[in-house]
């Protein structure tokens, strides 16, 4: 398990987010809500305080004041820092707090809408993370990867830097020995599903298919399926030992542009991370991602259970003559049939009664 996982998220003024309070499972966090409701902020926002936090070598006050807005900025990419505060009548301010367990204070912090790069720090862990932080986008990296990094460090490009940052992990060398086998051992489900192995060579992907099937040989990663490299991204950042029984996994719609077959894979291999010890964290609004994880962990109730948290976020009805839109709230639970709105799932419902006639 992650030595310092995150347990609770406070926002308020963050993007759309309005005075949000969100408790945190160590192991399996998913993310839903309806489009524009900040998904993909409130994931990123998590990542960009988590990579702060490991980046700073001595996580005094200032230079972690340096080291956020440079990890906003670098992973929203603003016009300038302030501009991620929400819309509001006259001067706002954005503030954020997060707590790791077992590592002190959490990380309190806040900075104007007019702000520059000016994050002004309240409180900050004094122990920097052990664990390493990895987004995914919703778009797989593997057939971009030749290249990335030293784009993204000769040139001024329009990528976020989460691209940058994930394309470098990935481009680690495998583990050898004892930790080598442990990799294996958990990724032999994934093997087994892209029925091959994934390598590195002179900075390009492949995936190697066993001898005896149609294609035998390494085939370069851009010319397998989609899912197949979100896939391999995991193997490879496992095998590697990033996300070896450790480690914060962020990620952004896993289920883009996957067939059903492959969502359940992506599913199975999220919840073996979270099993092994990754503190996952997924944004989707895909009802058959929540029913998968929902379906698999009914079926291992009787094994190590992970307890995971739905996370709903929801926009309160804007009042009549208010010019300005409201804030996005949060809430949390272990059941996703607890939250009071999943607008995929009624959506889906609805769309079954119309097709049935009913």
């Amino acid at each position: 398990m992650a030595r310092y996982p995150l347990t609770r998220l406070e926002a308020d003024g963050f993007g759309p987010l309005d005075d949000v309070d969100i408790q945190l499972s160590p192991r399996l966090n998913v993310i839903t809500g309806d489009n524009a409701t900040g998904k993909s902020q409130l994931l990123k926002l998590l990542y960009a305080g988590t990579r702060s936090l490991y980046d700073a070598s001595a996580p005094t006050k200032s230079v972690l004041s340096s080291h956020i807005a440079n990890a906003l900025v670098g992973v929203f990419r603003p016009d300038q820092l302030g501009r991620l505060a929400r819309r509001v009548r006259g001067r706002g301010r954005a503030s954020v707090r997060m707590k790791y367990k077992g590592i002190g204070e959490p990380l309190d912090f806040n900075f104007a809408s007019n702000a520059q790069r000016d994050v002004k720090i309240h409180s900050a862990p004094q122990t920097q993370l052990d664990d390493t932080p990895v987004f995914f986008p919703s778009r797989e990296l593997l057939s971009l990867y030749p290249g990335l990094v030293s784009l993204f460090e000769t040139r001024e490009v329009e990528f976020d830097e989460t691209w940058r940052d994930t394309a470098s992990l990935l481009g680690r060398p495998a583990l050898l020995g004892p930790r080598g086998k442990d990799a294996n051992k958990l990724l032999t489900p994934l093997l087994n599903e892209i029925e091959g192995t994934v390598l590195e060579e002179n900075g390009r992907f492949y995936v190697r298919l066993p001898s005896g099937t149609a294609g035998t040989g390494k085939i370069e990663a851009h010319l397998v399926s989609e899912g197949f490299r979100k896939l391999a991204m995991i193997i490879r950042l496992v095998s590697n030992g990033v996300l070896l029984e450790g480690g914060y996994l962020f990620w952004d719609e896993p289920e883009a542009n996957l067939n059903p077959k492959t969502q359940r894979a992506v599913a199975r291999a999220i919840i073996d991370l979270a099993r092994s010890g990754t503190q996952v964290f997924v944004a989707t609004h895909s009802v058959f991602l929540l029913r998968e994880f929902e379906l698999i962990l009914e079926e291992e109730s009787t094994t190590s259970p992970i307890e995971p948290r739905y996370i709903g976020l929801y926009r309160e009805p804007q009042a009549e003559g208010d010019s300005l839109s409201r804030g996005v709230r949060a809430e949390s639970a272990t059941d996703p049939a607890d939250l009071s709105t999943i607008a995929a799932l009624e959506a889906e419902s609805a769309q079954s009664l119309r097709y049935l006639g009913v």
